[in-house]
């Protein structure tokens, strides 16, 4: 099969349900991704089963939480996977439902599609340490998956990475989400591993365009006092092949907006 366009969004949904009310499955069948990864799904398998287990004609592959209404990922393609893995490894992390990959494999090329929601430190020292454990224990899982695949790591990575990714930086420098470390963080996973922000290597100096977050507090959507929180990283050559990104800001059912990249490839 020749490389044709291969449309991935992210979004995460601030719960499935609650965008549900908010027009998102309508929004999915106009938009026409072949896939669309979610986080914080905020829900059980009893509570998708039947309702929210297929989007827009898209077969939905999860991940939950132990805990009920919290954290959840989820990914829903056009193409059956040729396998899915749930969880990476980590017994901690994987109890609280943040990693599911689709595999497509051909005998050609061994390609994964990844949804992963990383925890956010923002409630205090203790989520904090425990995004620190997280950062520690997904870095490793990906240098060694990049040595056997190709991959699109979709997700709320809770995290911006440059001062050019949040409204106000300066304000924001001892505060959760941009933090040094975390900074330094996403800065060592790229430049040791070769793995690419997508949406920087075909924007690379856009700012206020680039948010995808934004908080619920004071006026913060109104004014764009926004961060860049979700992200698609690939391997380079799957990255090489992307042509355009875009947020779509036009309709909310998320605190978060819906980033969408095209890749030139087949599955």
């Amino acid at each position: 099969m020749g490389n044709s366009l291969f449309k991935l969004t992210s979004l995460n949904l601030n719960g499935i349900r609650s965008a549900a009310s908010k027009g998102v499955e309508a929004w999915v069948a106009q938009n026409s991704p072949d896939c669309i990864c979610v986080q914080e799904v905020k829900a059980q398998a009893e509570d998708v089963h039947g309702k929210h287990d297929s989007l827009a004609g898209l077969r939905g592959h999860f991940h939950f939480a132990r805990k009920k209404g919290y954290s959840g990922v989820g990914a829903f393609s056009k193409h059956e996977p040729s396998d899915v893995v749930v969880g990476f490894g980590c017994p901690e992390f994987d109890e609280e439902g943040r990693y599911v990959e689709l595999r497509f494999d051909t005998p050609q090329r061994k390609l994964s599609i990844i949804s992963c929601y990383f925890p956010s430190g923002s409630s205090g020292e203790d989520r904090q340490a425990a995004k620190y454990r997280f950062l520690d224990a997904l870095d490793p899982h990906l240098v060694a998956l990049k040595q056997s695949r190709e991959f699109i790591l979709c997700g709320d990575v809770n995290i911006a990475h440059h001062e050019k990714d949040l409204k106000n930086w300066k304000g924001n420098r001892k505060n959760s989400g941009f933090l040094p470390e975390e900074r330094a963080w996403m800065t060592k996973l790229l430049s040791e591993t070769g793995l690419v922000d997508v949406y920087r290597h075909l924007h690379p100096e856009t700012t206020d365009d680039c948010y995808t977050w934004w908080s619920n507090r004071g006026q913060a959507w109104a004014k764009n006092v926004g961060w860049r929180l979700d992200y698609q990283i690939a391997t380079p050559g799957l990255a090489q092949s992307a042509r355009d990104a875009a947020i779509w800001k036009t309709t909310r059912f998320s605190d978060h907006a819906p980033l969408t990249i095209q890749y030139e490839i087949g599955l």
